[in-house]
């Protein structure tokens, strides 16, 4: 037998976790990139071998989709774009956050709402970056190739580039007032 629960964040809400978001950037704007993944991915780590319910695992599953973004040399992101993501990231990488991470069943639900919250707000880069995951996958299958080099295949940078424009082009969109608007902003 399943519960269903869901409940809805007030903009106040919402404010309080842009809040703990932006004290997260601050404090990790020294960190290198490979600290505040690896960070992220000990999170990830702590999360597999606790007690955490099944609805924060899945929602955590998506942070290792924000991880792989960052450290794909072919997906190479532009450093703004690039330093969206590492914002997002710090947040999990922070031992200090809304729900000490150590109280039994509850202790990550912060980190998976943050994690919803961040994948609204990199919705675009997300799914361009899944969309070329699956063309990259497809088309080296398709050619027979190995995995293109960090140097990227013409036909790998092509789709890189449409993609890129694409996602900038929708978030453009969401910030003159698009339909899929986000209720705030994190970046």
């Amino acid at each position: 037998m399943s519960l269903h629960i869901s409940f809805e964040l007030s903009q106040s809400d919402l404010d309080q976790f842009r809040e703990v978001m932006l004290r997260a950037c601050k404090k990790s704007k020294g960190a290198s990139q490979e600290d505040i993944v690896e960070k992220a991915q000990q999170l990830l780590g702590q999360i597999s071998q606790s007690d955490a319910a099944d609805f924060i695992r899945d929602r955590m599953s998506q942070l290792e989709g924000l991880v792989a973004m960052v450290g794909d040399k072919n997906w190479g992101l532009a450093d703004d774009d690039h330093q969206r993501v590492l914002a997002a990231l710090s947040y999990f990488s922070e031992p200090e956050d809304l729900i000490p991470d150590d109280i039994p069943c509850l202790g990550f639900l912060d980190d998976a709402i943050m994690v919803e919250i961040v994948c609204r707000e990199l919705e675009h880069e997300i799914q361009a970056y899944k969309e070329f995951v699956v063309f990259r996958t497809s088309e080296v299958s398709r050619r027979g190739e190995e995995t293109p080099t960090p140097q990227r295949s013409d036909w790998l940078e092509e789709r890189r580039q449409q993609l890129h424009s694409r996602m900038r082009r929708r978030r453009r969109g969401d910030r003159s007032g698009g339909a899929s608007k986000s209720p705030f902003s994190l970046f």
